[in-house]
């Protein structure tokens, strides 16, 4: 047992920290740069634009049974610097997981961009036995970005 609950991944990008920005902030882009393999798409969302919004994502994968939507809850929002989300199945409010996505300009050509999965406020016992966090690997943060950078060039 660890008491990591949370993953983070870095990777400068060739690409400016609008161009980066302008992917992420849009639902129907992230099955595009989705590492893990379970966003299938945007279930219509508007782009996002401030905290507060709640965009819904249809999602895949076994620890659901299969087919499945999320919602996802805007939690931190700074155009061009940060993107941050707590995940929920659909129609229920967020249990703990947040996703952030931190860019830094690296010049008008480049972006480190950090994508943070954090679990560590998951307390719930009855989701705590469903799902065994991370339920998303590091690889899998690391292939996010990979993907990302692949979006944008």
């Amino acid at each position: 047992m660890t008491d990591t609950t949370q993953l983070t991944a870095t990777r400068t990008i060739d690409a400016s920290a609008d161009t980066v920005f302008e992917v992420l902030s849009n639902p129907e882009r992230h099955a595009e740069i989705d590492g893990s393999g379970f966003v299938r798409g945007d279930a219509v969302s508007d782009r996002i634009t401030a905290t507060g919004q709640v965009f819904t994502m249809n999602m895949a994968g076994d620890h659901m049974g299969g087919e499945y939507q999320t919602d996802n809850h805007v939690t931190g929002y700074d155009k061009n610097h940060l993107l941050a989300w707590k995940t929920a199945p659909a129609g229920t409010e967020p249990l703990g997981w947040e996703w952030v996505w931190e860019l830094d300009a690296q010049g008008p050509d480049q972006t480190e961009v950090t994508l943070t999965y954090d679990w560590g406020k998951v307390d719930d016992p009855e989701l705590l036995k469903k799902i065994s966090f991370p339920l998303v690997p590091q690889e899998n943060l690391e292939d996010s970005l990979n993907l990302l950078a692949s979006v944008v060039a």
